[in-house]
């Protein structure tokens, strides 16, 4: 279908830009304009929106960004990014928390401590938003989203508001299953009673370990590769240090000292360097090894 933004922008004013440049909107510092960029301040104002563009086919919701690669070129879509009353943050029940979709993980994991709930603490070293979360079942130190989560609210593009609770979701390695079509506006879970001393304690630990191990506070955008868990029982680090030079490059993109599985933008790269350094390390990996990688980030082109 054929939307006429220009005209949509009488209606939505400043939250709808037209040709929006998407470099600052994610930590690779990448990537050109898209067609529309339509900032939702609320549920109400979303689904008037979604109404308004009738199942426009191309739509990609954008969060923190912490793990996406967009492209150069223009996207020909719209890209909407939530805000306002999806950072809210609430507890329901004695161990039950509500989030808005567009809340950090880290505020979700200071929340839980401050409330004296325990099982957020990984959380506090994802970067990134719950909705992108739970979209991907994100996770790390053994600890994944779907370990505490009990529901969800979302919208599809018809602007049809569904909960979906945990227990129909088919969660996978770094996978929710859950449909493209979907924008998540919040979620439910649940946590146990922690002593906070404890709870402190254990995440100052958590933010130690990934500090030692992985890059912080430059362009990167954390896990490029899945680990092929169904293929190997290597982590992916160790299959891409086994396959390729580690001082391979690609104009200013190339792979972190300190974690190989981190690919970063040193300066100037464009998304066609970081893409060759994609392409290039997972062709390496298979002709070694046989094993074909999957990329943890997202990529918009």
């Amino acid at each position: 279908m054929k939307v006429d933004f220009k005209e949509l922008i009488t209606e939505f004013g400043k939250n709808l830009k037209i040709d929006y440049d998407l470099k600052k909107n994610n930590w690779f510092n990448i990537g050109g304009k898209t067609k529309a960029f339509y900032k939702a301040d609320s549920l109400k104002e979303l689904i008037k929106f979604l109404k308004k563009i009738q199942n426009y086919e191309k739509i990609f919701v954008l969060g923190a960004g912490s793990n996406t690669l967009i492209t150069d070129k223009k996207f020909d879509g719209i890209v909407i990014k939530l805000t306002n009353n999806f950072n809210n943050i609430s507890l329901l029940k004695e161990e039950i928390i509500i989030a808005g979709s567009a809340v950090k993980d880290k505020s979700l994991s200071d929340f839980a401590m401050e409330n004296s709930l325990g099982g957020f603490e990984f959380l506090s070293c994802i970067p990134g938003t719950i909705g992108g979360g739970i979209k991907m079942n994100a996770g790390c130190f053994k600890r994944e989203f779907k370990d505490i989560l009990i529901s969800i609210q979302a919208i599809n593009k018809l602007g049809q508001v569904i909960t979906i609770p945990s227990k129909d979701i088919n969660f996978k390695y770094r996978d929710s299953g859950l449909s493209d079509d979907l924008i998540f506006l919040s979620a439910s879970f649940k946590g146990f009673k922690k002593d906070k001393d404890i709870i402190k304690k254990e995440i100052q630990f958590l933010k130690e370990k990934k500090e030692h191990t992985q890059p912080t506070k430059i362009k990167t955008s954390g896990s490029t590769f899945k680990n092929p868990i169904d293929q190997s029982n290597k982590k992916v680090w160790q299959l891409i240090q086994e396959s390729v030079s580690l001082e391979k490059s690609f104009g200013d993109a190339c792979i972190s000292e300190k974690h190989c599985n981190f690919f970063v933008n040193k300066g100037n790269a464009k998304f066609e360097d970081m893409k060759k350094l994609i392409d290039f390390v997972s062709e390496s990996v298979f002709k070694k090894t046989g094993i074909k990688l999957e990329t943890e980030i997202k990529i918009l082109e």
